[in-house]
């Protein structure tokens, strides 16, 4: 693809901010339990963007003062050994990096964190719903509504290369109270007063 305003060829589509919000999530999480020294941070070592998510989680956790533990799943069966590793390592949370299987899995990684009292922040979704501690990415509802409107208008004629590649803006935070009691952790009000969404 020559660029996402030319994609050229048959391939156009549309974006969202999921792996550029990344740090915004270690922040949120701060604010979560400030008290935490370390983080984990769950990657896809197989994604062509976890050099890039790396680097800028880093940037991140060093500004805020924490030191952050990477941890790495290329299938669901690596799962089990990655919670049982940010508890070895005392991790106060984990943010889970932008990768579709994380997305694929969103709901079961939500559960296993409940299980294992950690609290957890991915990128949107289901995932507090599911137990997690916040959702916090871009929002799919405004990245279908695009992707239906240029459905749309490749069916009515229009050619994908045509199209430049549109990228999803929105970006939602929603916190899981009921997670959050069963953790034992007050959320800030700093926190619940910017949720797009609280689940109680």
């Amino acid at each position: 693809m020559p660029s996402l305003s030319r994609p050229a060829g048959n391939i156009t589509g549309v974006t969202s901010l999921n792996v550029q919000v990344g740090p915004k999530r270690l922040e949120l999480m701060h604010e979560l339990v400030p008290t935490a020294t370390a983080v984990a941070l769950l990657v896809n070592p197989n994604n062509p963007t976890t050099e890039d998510q790396l680097r800028e989680m880093q940037a991140a956790a060093d500004t805020l003062g924490l030191h952050l533990h990477v941890l790495h799943a290329s299938t669901e069966g690596d799962f089990d050994a990655v919670f049982a590793r940010a508890g070895q390592l005392r991790s106060g949370g984990l943010v889970i990096g932008g990768d579709i299987l994380f997305t694929g899995n969103s709901d079961k990684l939500a559960m296993m964190a409940l299980q294992h009292a950690l609290p957890a922040i991915f990128q949107g979704g289901t995932f507090a719903a599911a137990g997690g501690i916040m959702d916090y990415g871009g929002d799919f509802a405004e990245a279908n509504r695009l992707a239906g409107v240029y459905t749309g208008r490749i069916l009515k004629g229009e050619k994908p290369a045509d199209l430049p590649v549109q990228q999803a803006t929105r970006v939602q935070l929603v916190v899981s109270l009921k997670t959050a009691k069963a953790l034992g952790i007050t959320v800030p009000f700093s926190l619940l007063g910017r949720a797009d969404e609280v689940i109680e």
